[in-house]
């Protein structure tokens, strides 16, 4: 049989170059083979057929058998329509098409029998069916076409007549052609084992299933494939990672660990950091090198346990460093971790793309003979200028800001790859940390420090906005500072949202004898960290600002986080909005400013941040409503968005389980070379070649 990833897609029966470049173009389908895994979005039973007279205008998809009585066109321009007036004894609908009249016009004939498929509507009094499916009687046999597959089409595709029909059409010609069987992409131990369906059959069900039981068989082979190669592929690296790079072992917690728990440390550890802080002892005393991944919400400590864990990489003589994605976040760290150590003999540099000249030369010549133990900067520390003595930990906040490039280039600064700490307050659903994380342990602090309250969040509309204010005023009185946030930057013609520049103005008024500062994205930094500087210093009341205070900013004395339009942004956003404030002992609120007009999506997203001030929970959430592509900081890494079939957010279950499967293989067959795994580490090298970013997935 012909190699169906070879064969190229204009060569299939109904395509010809013209479809195949719009294939090409629009879906990324250059092959059968890639025509064979496009796979349909939902099904529609078609085992019936319904009477005109049945029609009562709010069903769903139906299907009617009869003649088209007679055609006419109406409207001029773009809103020209054919109208085909279609009728089976018990009553006539009009069915219309708003494209391609003339090409319809030629292929429809008048008093031919056909079967027609579409959603049925009622406007003016008259039943009508827009772009209908349309097949002759005499070549359909409904009794074997029970489910029928849908695919999702692009507007461009639409304009071509290359519609779901189209696609189902052009899968039936390609279908038609496996005339044996495609080779199987699992082992067949595997397929026993889990009591999955041949490759094949799976492939032919997925598109024209003969019932729903087949399809779900199908459905389960297929997802069971594709995360079970993600997953071994994770796996395989992680093993071979393991092998390679043996890591510094810290064998010693000395006196500078001990020196800062008995003297410097400013509250107890709460039992989370406590046992994060062992799984991070033990990596590091391992002879591995550490790749852990450090999750915990705003505000839960994460900073504390990484400066504990680069004390350790000092007590064993080595340096360490801290690398941040914004400067704010940068010196955010550099004046806590220097506070933190307050007394002690540690010295503490920070770099950032704005220090030059001789301090700059002096931190370098530092890390050169050791004098400077704990380095905290931007991207500035991965600058080939930049050399260490001998580092041997680093820590990356808020990780998913750097790419991967970025981020392999730390480990050219050291003799062998340093320990690696992640850190992330974002937090990330445990399935999807398995597909976006899952060559990193995953360390979790779900516990915030005694003494921090949650986080009131309310629900306003903009029309309560006096008793909105005499709150805020409440709070300033009392010698709390506010925050406002704002979408938008300048005024959207699109979009009818109150921009920054408004809103600030108006806040000056409401608020005359109150400081306002003012910062967003597209002020200059110096600008925008003398704007910020005023907040920190209390000098400022109220901050207007859009999203760039997310992640940075830490002023415990703030209690209040009004966020204008709530509506506009995602939960995990709202969430790391929220985090800016509650950092002191005072009660703190979260107030979400909507109109009344809400989409369901948004009404099911607020009322999650107002139900609970769990991350992790809110993570799950926004997985569910929004998939994983569109998850803050997940486009980047690649794999878990190339899913064809499998859905992290749906699938969680089985990914878990796929993942147990694939770990039992990696364990037993470390080297690749037991005869039975033959083919599940061909179909894992194939794959790598292929356009999905295999590669990143770490």
């Amino acid at each position: 049989m012909f190699d169906l990833t070879t064969r190229d897609i204009k060569y299939l029966s109904g395509v010809g170059p013209q479809r195949a470049s719009v294939l090409n173009k629009e879906l990324g389908i250059f092959s059968f083979h890639d025509l064979l895994y496009y796979f349909p979005y939902k099904y529609v039973d078609r085992s019936r057929i319904y009477r005109i007279r049945e029609i009562d205008g709010a069903m769903p998809y139906i299907q009617l058998k009869g003649e088209i009585l007679g055609f006419e066109t109406a409207g001029e321009g773009r809103q020209r329509r054919l109208i085909a007036h279609f009728s089976d004894g018990t009553g006539i609908v009009d069915l219309i098409w708003f494209q391609g009249i003339k090409y319809l016009i030629g292929k429809y004939k008048v008093h031919q029998e056909y079967i027609v498929f579409g959603k049925p509507t009622v406007f003016n009094g008259r039943i009508n069916i827009a772009h209908p499916d349309i097949d002759l009687a005499s070549e359909l046999k409904l009794s074997a076409m029970g489910l029928q597959p849908y695919y999702n089409t692009t507007e461009k595709m639409k304009r071509s007549l290359l519609n779901s029909h189209a696609i189902e059409k052009m899968m039936k010609s390609l279908v038609g052609q496996l005339n044996e069987p495609l080779p199987e992409t699992l082992s067949p131990a595997l397929l026993a084992e889990h009591h999955l369906m041949p490759l094949t059959d799976a492939l032919m069900n997925i598109h024209f299933p003969s019932g729903p039981d087949v399809l779900r068989k199908a459905e389960y082979r297929l997802k069971f494939e594709e995360l079970f190669y993600v997953q071994l592929n994770i796996l395989r690296y992680a093993k071979d990672r393991q092998r390679k790079y043996r890591g510094y072992v810290f064998e010693k917690v000395g006196d500078i660990f001990n020196g800062f728990y008995s003297r410097n440390l400013p509250f107890e550890l709460t039992n989370a950091q406590k046992r994060v802080l062992k799984e991070i002892r033990r990596d590091l005393g391992a002879g591995r090198q550490m790749n852990r991944l450090l999750q915990g919400d705003v505000g839960s400590g994460k900073t504390l346990v990484a400066l504990m864990s680069m004390l350790i990489a000092l007590d064993n003589g080595y340096q360490a460093c801290m690398m941040a994605p914004t400067e704010i976040l940068a010196n955010q760290h550099y004046e806590t971790i220097r506070e933190l150590l307050y007394g002690m003999d540690v010295r503490v540099e920070l770099l950032t793309g704005s220090i030059k000249g001789k301090r700059r030369e002096a931190i370098l010549s530092g890390l050169l003979t050791g004098d400077v133990q704990i380095l905290i900067g931007t991207h500035a520390v991965i600058e080939d200028t930049v050399n260490f003595a001998s580092l041997g930990l680093v820590v990356i906040d808020e990780q998913h800001r750097f790419g991967v490039a970025q981020r392999a280039r730390l480990w050219t600064k050291s003799v062998q790859p340093p320990h690696i700490l992640v850190m992330t307050a974002t937090p990330i659903p445990r399935t999807l940390a398995m597909t976006l994380y899952g060559d990193l342990d995953v360390s979790v602090i779900d516990e915030l420090p005694p003494g921090r309250k949650p986080i009131a969040t309310i629900h306003q509309f903009d029309s309560h906005r006096v008793s909105l204010y005499c709150s805020v005023r409440k709070q300033i009185d009392e010698g709390r500072q506010v925050y406002i946030v704002y979408p938008l930057i300048k005024e959207s013609e699109k979009i009818d949202l109150k921009n920054l520049e408004e809103g600030y103005l108006h806040i000056c008024e409401e608020f005359p004898d109150c400081r306002v500062c003012k910062v967003h994205g597209k002020m200059k930094p110096a600008e925008k960290d003398a704007q910020m500087q005023l907040f920190v210093s209390g000098e400022a009341q109220i901050m207007v600002a859009t999203t760039v205070i997310e992640v940075g900013v830490n002023v415990p004395n703030a209690s209040v986080m009004i966020i204008e339009n709530a509506e506009r942004f995602g939960l995990s956003q709202l969430h790391q909005l929220r985090g800016r404030v509650g950092r002191g002992a005072d009660q703190s609120y979260c107030i979400l400013v909507t109109g009344y007009k809400l989409a369901e999506d948004t009404r099911k997203r607020l009322e999650i941040m107002v139900r609970t001030n769990d991350g992790f929970e809110i993570a799950e959430a926004d997985l569910k409503l929004r998939g994983p592509g569109d998850l803050e900081g997940t486009q980047q890494s690649g794999i878990a968005f190339d899913l064809k079939i499998a859905d992290i957010a749906r699938d969680g279950q089985l990914l878990q389980y796929v993942r147990e499967v694939a770990q039992t293989i990696v364990d037993k067959d470390p080297n690749a070379s037991l005869p039975e795994n033959e083919i599940l580490w061909r179909q894992l090298k194939a794959l790598r070649k292929t356009n999905v970013n295999w590669a990143a997935i770490s």
